[in-house]
């Protein structure tokens, strides 16, 4: 049974720059909120789904109680579902799972949404009675992690230095990359964000805590360094010795994005903001890299992804990626023997930010967006997660 996702039945707020202006509202809360008012804008009844999935990779509090929780908060009380958590490839996830409901006939109408917030992460503390003294452990959920990974023992920069030295990629293209990523977002903000309003409420109304009131508007994305070459040319790498500076990386980001899933193209059309416009997710693949090399995963990830579409890179029509260092999309690229320019047209994570669990689903929204600009095709997205992991996924956009 194929998965079909409704024209313009998904949605996704500005992201922004950790600490700034999203930085004081509860991710859940924040997700319902910008849910409730895009389904409202959507005509879509929150009454009409019969499964929902949620991705969080940042406990907020009360999130125990997740789906049903927002489920509620959104007006859909008989409504429940899975947490999906999956690092930086929970996005991707998202989709795979709705999918695999629909496969198996568990679902008809699915709604996935993610809402994190990298600002002001959780500081746990974990018991331990019988350790020395009963003390504790404790940890900061957000930045322990980006600095350890428990099993490779090493930073997620420390994994993208590792994919630098084997593949002999230098400072100097890492920020060729990055320059012309900028590049390909201005692209987005073009004609007053023409592209962005496409799937984005702009100007969008940041509200207070108890969402009562507006605190301000946002533009768009804010935080987005506008790096030049002489800025990215004076830093020097974060590991002494590397490649990797910190204008050759992402930066942690708050954020929501969401997308209607379905069983049927019928109900897809029924729902499309164009009904002539048809979008299927076509396949999927997940990988593992050897220890400590991250970026590169979402290289066997897209091989299984292609060959499980019995398609080739070369058939892709348009390529995204979840890019949290340069190294990725230039590992990836010389793998597949394709130009790094040719992918991530109108934006990617290493501009715009990465929130983590909304990150691959704002990118898989701005792919559909891409096909539906060049009259339809296939498009491949890929990311990698913590972990040395990765999921891609092809989607098919053409004329019902």
């Amino acid at each position: 049974m194929q998965a079909y996702i409704p024209y313009g039945a998904y949605f996704a707020s500005p992201f922004a720059r950790w600490g700034g202006d999203l930085a004081h509202l509860h991710a859940m809360e924040f997700a319902a909120h910008v849910t409730r008012n895009a389904l409202e804008a959507r005509s879509i009844a929150p009454e009409i789904f019969d499964y929902a999935a949620y991705g969080l990779t940042v406990p907020q509090k009360s999130s125990f109680y997740c789906v049903p929780w927002f489920a509620g908060m959104i007006g859909a009380e008989r409504l429940t579902g899975p947490t999906i958590n999956q690092a930086c490839a929970t996005g991707a996830r998202l989709f795979l799972a709705a999918a695999g409901e629909i496969a198996v006939g568990a679902a008809t109408t699915c709604l996935v949404v993610s809402g994190d917030r990298c600002s002001n992460g959780p500081h746990l503390y974990y018991p331990a009675p019988h350790g020395p003294g009963g003390t504790g452990d404790s940890e900061n959920w957000v930045l322990d992690n980006f600095s350890n990974d428990p099993w490779a023992k090493c930073a997620m920069v420390n994994t993208a230095e590792n994919v630098a030295a084997r593949e002999g990629i230098t400072t100097e293209e890492q920020h060729d990359v990055v320059l012309h990523r900028l590049a390909q977002y201005d692209d987005a903000l073009a004609d007053d964000a023409a592209f962005l309003k496409r799937f984005m409420t702009l100007p969008f109304d940041v509200p207070d805590a108890r969402f009562r009131k507006t605190l301000a508007t946002m533009d768009g994305d804010t935080g987005v360094v506008r790096s030049t070459a002489e800025g990215l040319a004076r830093l020097k790498p974060v590991v002494p010795g590397g490649t990797v500076t910190f204008g050759g990386q992402t930066h942690p980001a708050d954020g929501v994005a969401g997308c209607v899933v379905v069983d049927d193209s019928e109900r897809a059309a029924e729902l499309s903001r164009d009904p002539a416009i048809s979008i299927e997710l076509v396949s999927f693949g997940t990988a593992r890299v050897e220890k400590a090399h991250m970026p590169a995963a979402p290289i066997p990830a897209s091989s299984t992804a292609l060959q499980r579409a019995g398609m080739s890179i070369e058939e892709m029509t348009a390529i995204k990626s979840h890019n949290p260092f340069a190294v990725n999309d230039i590992a990836f690229a010389r793998a597949f023997g394709i130009d790094w320019r040719a992918m991530n047209n109108f934006g990617s994570s290493l501009i715009w930010g990465h929130p983590q669990g909304p990150t691959g689903l704002r990118a898989i929204i701005e792919l559909i967006e891409e096909l539906v600009t060049k009259g339809g095709g296939y498009g491949l997205f890929q990311g990698c997660a913590a972990g040395d992991s990765s999921t891609a996924v092809v989607i098919r956009v053409s004329d019902r």
